[in-house]
This record gives structure tokens, C-alpha cells and sequence, in this order.
């Protein structure tokens, strides 16, 4: 295992960022997000999950597609530019690492969404274990360890440095291109990050929401649960805002609109919302006339089509952003809650 002193991270930033972008927790009007690492960044590495998950390193909340310009006739359509550099996602935790996943099932199954695909491609993923995880976290509920990043390169804050493990050809590479500024840890070390490990599984273990069942839930059960009438308690105090699916690191929904420059139409995706009433909406109206049928689609989605369709993979990864952001306290927590009772 390599090592760092958590002083000069400054230093490897700069090293990273000569030729690569590099995007990781930066704090701007007292809110941490992903954003590209300059020099006079608030960085916050510290931060156990930022208010927007880091899927919009790879799956971006607005993208311009192509560009149609033309006179009379004669029209020209001009693609965007697939990504063509290699970029840094660094300080990922395993949630969202996970929710990456999620997302490489929808856009790379065929077709394949070539935009999403070159970002994976050129994306290099350093993760971070948790160091103190908070009540509304229930990773472990789905299958994820938190104290073991799988990605690229693993690393852990213990004591006075950052420790690195890589994973991946990709890891590897990077690790070689900063090998002048890491160091190799010693035995008493490594004893001290998997100390570290321990402490972190300890904490989760005690978590309120850790023990959360997710027995009946499958991809096996959808009339059972479609049709319950359950949902027409849970869903009154939702108010529609979109606000858990826009800080979800597994939501895929997107809309694609048109927007006219003054000297030709772009044409852009945006991240769109189930809970929205004009979601998918057609000539022929929506499908889902009620926020009572929205409210159900999204959780059914999460909890019995995606696995039905995913080799049982849920599209949730208990990251418990819906748990903290949701004004009206409706979650995937308090779904699967109700439905035990």
C-alpha cells in the first residue's frame, strides 16, 4: 500500500490536474458538491456525501447533443464531440461508486449511449472509504462496503495520511504517473488502515437503518406490491418537488429539448423526474394521471423492475440522500418500512 501526507494532497491535485481534469469535493456558498479542482478550491475531502451525488462526472445534469444550423434547405447537423481526455473523479465513496454501476446497466446495455460510454472510458475513479458514517446511511443494506472502496484506487484518511491502494489497469497507470509524490506504508501501517476498516464496519453495524430487510422485494413481486393499497397512504404528503430524484446517484431519467441560439437549435438532454406530472408527456396526455401513480412508480422501480431486470441488482444504493433532502420525510426507507407493517 502507498501513502500520502494528507499536507501535500494540494501537490498531487496539481500533479493530477497537469493533464487530466480532476473533479472532487469542493465547498462553494456553504454546500459541498463535485466540481474541477483549481488552485483557490475550498476542498472537502472530509465530507462524508455531497448534496448531488458525483454521477454528473459521467452522466452530466444538462449536455448538449448536436447543433442543427441551416438556410432554406439546406440543413447541417453537427454532433457533439464525444469525451476524448482522461478525467479524475477523486473522493468517491462506495455508494456512489455503487450507483455508477447502476447507471453502466442502463446506458451500456444495448443501444448504447455512446456519450455516457467515452466519459466511462476516459473516467478514472479514486474512492474513498467513509470515515464516519451518519444515521440515514444503510449501504449495507444493499450490499455495500463501505470500508472497502471498489474502483480504480481505494484510499483511506488515517491519522495524518492518505493511504492508496490501486485496483484497476487504470488505477495502476495513474499511480505510476504519482509515484514521486507517494511513499510505500510499512507493516504497522497497513495494520492501521485495517483497524480503520473495522471501525468504520462497527459503525454501520449500529446504524438505525443497517438491519433494514428488504425481504419481498424482488423482481417477482410486482402485482403484489403494484396493487396494494399501501401506496395511497404513503404517497399524501409527497409535494412532487423532484427533490430525491435529483440528488439520487441511481436516477437515469432524462428529457431531450430543443433550444433555438438566434443562428441555429441545439439540442440538449437534461435530467428529468418521474415525480413530475409533465413527465414523458405525449399528445395523447401521460400514463401516470395521478402523484399518487408517479409516487409508486418511482419506488417500484428502485425495489422490483430494475432488479427484475438487472440480475437482481436494486436501483438503490443507501446512500439515505432521500432520507435528508426530502421535505415532507417520504423515502425509499420509509417505503419499505410501511410495507413490512
Amino acid at each position: 500500500m502507498l501513502k500520502i501526507e494528507k499536507q501535500k494532497l494540494s501537490a498531487l491535485f496539481s500533479k493530477i490536474a497537469e493533464d487530466k481534469d480532476l473533479y472532487l469535493p469542493v465547498k462553494e456558498a456553504g454546500q459541498v458538491n463535485f466540481a474541477a479542482w483549481t488552485e483557490e478550491a475550498e476542498v472537502a475531502l472530509d465530507t462524508l456525501k455531497t448534496v448531488k451525488s458525483p454521477k454528473d462526472a459521467f452522466f452530466p445534469q444538462s449536455e448538449n447533443l448536436y447543433t442543427c444550423r441551416g438556410t432554406n434547405k439546406n440543413i447541417q447537423i453537427k454532433p457533439e464531440e464525444l469525451c476524448d481526455k482522461a478525467f479524475v473523479v477523486f473522493g468517491m465513496k462506495m455508494c456512489d461508486v455503487k450507483g455508477i454501476e447502476v447507471l453502466d446497466k442502463v446506458f451500456l446495455a444495448d443501444p448504447v449511449d455512446t456519450f455516457y460510454k467515452a466519459r466511462r472510458e476516459h473516467g478514472i475513479i479514486v474512492a474513498m472509504a467513509c470515515n464516519e458514517p451518519e444515521e440515514t446511511c444503510f449501504c449495507k443494506v444493499f450490499g455495500t462496503d463501505a470500508a472497502e472502496p471498489v474502483a480504480d484506487v481505494a484510499t483511506w484518511m488515517v491519522g495524518d495520511f492518505l493511504y492508496w491502494q490501486a485496483k484497476t489497469e487504470k488505477g495502476e497507470a495513474l499511480t505510476k504517473e504519482l509515484e514521486s509524490l507517494l511513499t510505500t506504508s510499512d507493516a504497522n501501517e497497513d495494520a492501521a488502515v485495517e483497524a480503520k476498516k473495522a471501525e468504520i464496519r462497527t459503525i454501520i453495524d449500529k446504524l438505525p437503518y443497517s438491519n433494514l430487510s428488504l425481504e419481498g422485494w424482488n423482481g417477482d413481486v410486482l402485482m403484489e406490491k403494484f396493487d396494494s393499497p399501501i401506496w395511497e397512504e404513503l404517497y399524501k404528503p409527497c409535494l412532487a418537488c423532484g427533490t430525491c430524484t435529483f440528488v439520487c446517484p441511481t436516477c437515469q431519467c432524462y428529457d431531450i429539448k430543443d433550444y433555438d441560439t438566434g443562428h441555429g437549435v441545439q439540442r440538449f438532454r437534461c435530467w428529468d423526474s418521474c415525480m413530475y406530472s409533465d413527465f414523458t408527456m405525449m399528445a395523447h396526455g401521460n400514463n401516470r394521471t395521478s402523484q399518487m401513480q408517479r409516487f409508486r412508480q418511482r419506488f417500484m422501480h428502485k425495489l422490483v423492475y430494475f432488479p427484475a431486470n438487472n440480475d437482481g441488482m436494486y436501483s438503490c444504493v443507501g446512500c439515505g440522500r432521500c432520507v435528508e433532502k426530502c421535505p415532507a420525510a417520504l423515502n425509499i426507507v420509509k417505503v419499505i418500512k410501511a410495507f413490512q407493517e
